[in-house]
């Protein structure tokens, strides 16, 4: 559907004033997700220690599938991971310059944990809507992989086990991010104009590098996403397949850049 905004600066909103919803995340769909393979790991999985991680992808539903994201610990040392991407779906969703992604997410509370919500594709095109490791409790890491910037943001709101409500606008010129309603980084960068990647949600869990490994005594860790959905903004020239977010008229659509 189409959404008008009330007669507001988009910067104090962080949507575009008229932009419709091109995508839904529906994590039990087949046709939209892909579980337990992702070409960001190597060889599409199902492990990356070289990211310091030490996930075990599974395309077991119970990991991902009610967009509960869980981890599990192996008798071999590794973690069975659940992790969800629509790269390689039958519906094929990408994200495109311009577009604003809105999504809900409980933070898990153990030290390990892992989870993201990103952007992937051909080896690169990364955008992380956010990262967030509970040895640091109270920090959210957003970062544009493309154009080389990132901002580690401490808040009160963010804690082990916390609901946060999380907004990035993908502008050609400037990736904005937004927690609990308020923009807080600004990268004046953006992802150019014809920018486009897939989707990913996931858990992982760290390898002790950069941030500690879990406890002996944990066993089980999770996050969840309540709602995830992506605007596109609506030009007349435009028509949307609010199926699959192709555009009909234009299957590359010129960005709409978010400018404060």
């Amino acid at each position: 559907m189409t959404e008008p905004l009330p007669d507001s600066p988009a910067s104090e909103l962080g949507v575009p004033l008229s932009t419709s919803v091109v995508f839904t995340a529906d994590f039990t769909s087949t046709t939209q997700w892909v579980a337990g393979r992702s070409w960001a790991y190597p060889g599409g999985g199902p492990v990356n220690p070289r990211d310091d991680k030490l996930d075990y992808l599974v395309p077991d539903g119970a990991y991902s599938r009610s967009g509960v994201f869980r981890a599990r610990r192996r008798p071999d040392g590794r973690w069975n991971t659940g992790l969800l991407t629509t790269e390689g779906s039958q519906e094929g969703f990408t994200v495109r310059a311009g577009d604003v992604l809105e999504a809900r997410v409980r933070l898990p509370k153990d030290v390990g944990a892992w989870p993201a919500i990103w952007t992937w594709r051909d080896g690169d095109q990364e955008i992380d809507v956010f990262e967030y490791h509970p040895d640091n409790p109270d920090l959210l890491e957003f970062t544009n992989h493309v154009r080389h910037t990132n901002r580690y943001h401490h808040a009160e709101a963010v804690e082990p086990g916390a609901w946060v409500d999380l907004r990035t606008v993908f502008g050609s010129r400037s990736v904005d991010w937004w927690l609990n309603g308020r923009r807080v980084f600004a990268d004046g960068r953006g992802v150019g104009r014809s920018w486009y990647a897939y989707l990913i949600v996931n858990l992982s869990v760290c390898a002790g590098r950069y941030h500690p490994p879990p406890q002996p005594e944990t066993t089980e860790m999770s996050y969840e996403v309540s709602h995830l959905v992506v605007r596109r903004p609506v030009t007349a020239s435009t028509r949307v397949d609010m199926t699959t977010g192709a555009c009909e008229d234009n299957p590359t659509p010129a960005a709409s850049d978010h400018q404060p």
